[in-house]
């Protein structure tokens, strides 16, 4: 900042608020300069901008973390403190908000879904996703008429807008506390499909209701419905498999990120410029990229890829919550109170009639998950994106709609965010893990405790202890943490689950450091890059396969003196090698391990052969019974030997191992 370049006295907070604003609609022609200002001071505003806005974004993060609140209230209250400090006169394009900001968080959402969990719970997704969203929108818009006097063709523009679901603090809390995995799914699966779905009704609606005669054609509505996505969605799975076999015959972590880039961004450029659906271009040409793409990438485009995506999203998530904030007029959210309580009434019963209403179709949903579905269905960027884009053509009505989103956004994010932990425990979806809690208690107190000593230690070295003191503390206090060291080691090899968090916990940290010392070597001119590359791809690959082998070399070091007479083989499933091997690593079993297949399902599983001497065979049983547990899948492909498809979803029981113990003359290390 240049001081001696500004004449006027504007307070710090008005200034750093006139960047935000300027950062966005500076190169897009929204705001409008005046003709003293030249390209130069121009240039040097907007880097002055970008650089406040990543701090202000970084800020509202750190506090948000310490105080325990959702991300993207801390971005809405930080913004409305920056509009407290000026009025801004702020002219938004819709595209600049659906081309810019919309794709990367579509696309960054669709890249990290896990195709195989969407198709099974697809049917219930896709009710909830477009019957849900045309429910939604009909009676959000008839309610909100009925009750405000609102002309129904822009009831139900709002009632279009309102619709689509961004539970975004939902699902970061759901992954923090543990709920079932198939609830995170139907709730990731239902925003990201009813983003697309609500954009289209959306653009639909608006068309009609800026037309001379507003009166929607239900069936040429339904055709335009279907070109509209059916063509977004084509257009997204083309380039998804163009740009994924592109992908897989590269090996850049550059290039092939710049390439999801393009990916994010010319789906939707090219849909929207065909006539269809720019937004379900991406949701398809996301989920093929990322269910694809990795295969054909390297470990370190994988982290490389995954990380700028998660980055991406934070920064479209901040500037729209931020613009949220400096866009939100107070007095107009007081003067439109009565039309804000009809919204979010019309909100919460359309919400609780597709939830209740249509979830009895496709796979059974418990009732209390849908509890949390229904309290779920919070409204963030994207209704807030079409709000933010809606025509001045609408008159007074726009200030009124906008006011109605702004205020059901508000009240699903302070409301219903802060809720939804109180909520999940009380229905009990939180798995309570007493050893955990237990393990957890015992390791911090002992680290507490080893943190006192070395400080009255390093009190001691200063001269602030005397040594006569120290003497008479230091034995008792080093037993002391000797006892809380043991009471750590007894809860931890009682349960091979705790161990195996707890390695893998260090596996991590150890490559982890490892990479950051390849940086430094490099850094220092001690390795060349094409060394540093090569050595890098090693650590990535370890990261990416989910196991190191270093503590099996450990292991086995200490067993080869051990005179091993007796052999147990165990065919473990694939899901649970890792949680098998460390279990054993830990009690000091020689490991062998084999691929293999088997089973009427005709999965991949692992022959493990365990060195031991006599008298350890219960010892081992324990071990894989702990850590291989049966569990329940549902099977929807044909077979083994079975050329028919299951008709409906079956359950099998697969997990567990299957052992078989021989005696051995010799055993070898090689």
């Amino acid at each position: 900042m240049h001081p001696a370049k500004h004449t006027k006295r504007t307070s710090h907070w008005s200034r750093i608020a006139r960047y935000l604003i300027l950062l966005v609609f500076a190169l897009s022609g929204c705001v409008e300069q005046s003709a003293s200002e030249g390209a130069n001071e121009q240039l040097i505003l907007i880097e002055e901008v970008v650089i406040g806005l990543l701090f202000i974004a970084a800020l509202v993060g750190i506090i948000a973390k310490r105080l325990r609140l959702p991300y993207t209230v801390g971005l809405v209250l930080m913004g409305l403190a920056l509009a407290f400090q000026g009025e801004f006169e702020v002219n938004i394009t819709p595209n600049l908000i659906l081309a810019l900001l919309v794709p990367p968080l579509i696309f960054e959402a669709a890249f990290h879904l896990n195709l195989t969990e969407l198709r099974r719970n697809l049917v219930p997704i896709l009710i909830f996703a477009v019957p849900g969203v045309l429910l939604t929108t009909l009676l959000v818009g008839w309610i909100v008429s009925r009750g405000t006097g609102l002309a129904l063709p822009l009831a139900l523009v709002f009632g279009a807008l309102i619709s689509a679901t961004d539970p975004v603090s939902v699902i970061a809390l759901f992954r923090s506390i543990g709920v079932p995995k198939r609830l995170q799914v139907l709730l990731e699966g239902e925003s990201l499909l009813n983003d697309g779905t609500a954009i289209v009704i959306y653009s639909l609606i608006l068309t009609s209701a800026l037309s001379a005669s507003p009166i929607i054609d239900p069936i040429g509505g339904m055709l335009d419905f279907v070109l509209i996505s059916g063509g977004g969605l084509i257009i997204g799975l083309i380039l998804g498999t163009v740009i994924s076999q592109v992908i897989s015959r590269v090996d850049d972590y550059l290039i092939e990120t710049t390439l999801t880039s393009v990916l994010a961004y010319g789906a939707y450029l090219i849909a929207e410029a065909v006539g269809v659906s720019g937004v379900l271009a991406v949701v398809a040409a996301g989920l093929v990229n990322g269910n694809i793409g990795p295969r054909g990438m390297s470990p370190t485009t994988r982290i490389v890829v995954f990380n700028f995506w998660e980055y991406a999203a934070f920064i479209a998530n901040s500037f729209v919550f931020l613009l949220i904030g400096l866009r939100i007029d107070l007095r107009s959210l007081l003067a439109n109170w009565q039309p804000i309580l009809w919204a979010i009434a019309g909100v919460l019963v359309a919400r609780a009639l597709t939830v209740y209403g249509l979830a009895w179709l496709g796979r059974r949903i418990p009732m209390r998950w849908k509890h949390v579905l229904f309290w779920g269905g919070m409204r963030g960027a994207i209704s807030l994106a079409l709000a933010l884009s809606l025509p001045e053509s609408l008159g007074i009505a726009r200030q009124q709609i906008q006011s109605m989103a702004f205020g059901v956004v508000i009240f699903t994010l302070i409301i219903q965010g802060f809720s939804m932990g109180p909520l999940a425990k009380f229905l009990k979806l939180i798995k309570q893990d007493e050893r955990k809690s237990e393990y957890e208690r015992r390791h911090a107190r002992a680290v507490a405790s080893q943190v006192a000593y070395e400080h009255l230690d390093h009190l001691r070295t200063q001269g602030l202890i005397s040594e006569h003191t120290w003497r008479i503390l230091s034995k008792p206090l080093r037993e002391h943490n000797h006892s809380l060291v043991d009471s750590v080691r007894d809860i931890m090899t009682s349960d091979p689950d705790l161990q195996n968090e707890e390695l893998d916990t260090a596996r991590l940290e150890y490559l982890r450091a490892q990479r950051s010392a390849f940086s430094g070597l490099l850094k220092d001119g001690v390795i060349s890059e094409a060394t540093y590359s090569q050595l890098v791809e090693e650590v990535d690959n370890a990261l990416g396969e989910g196991r190191s082998p270093w503590p099996e070399m450990v292991i086995k070091s200490a067993t080869r003196t051990r005179q091993i007479n007796r052999l147990i083989t165990a065919v473990v499933q694939e899901q649970d090698i890792d949680n098998a091997i460390n279990s054993l690593d830990k009690l000091g079993f020689s490991i062998t391990r084999l691929p293999s297949t088997g089973g009427f399902l005709g999965r991949r599983n692992a022959t493990l052969l365990i060195g031991l001497t006599k008298g350890q065979e219960e010892k081992v049983t324990h071990a894989l019974y702990q850590s291989c547990r049966s569990r329940v899948e549902y099977v929807t492909l044909p077979l083994e030997g079975s050329p028919m498809p299951l008709p409906t979803p079956t359950p099998i029981t697969v997990g567990g191992a299957t052992l078989f113990a021989f005696d051995v003359e010799r055993y070898e290390e090689i």
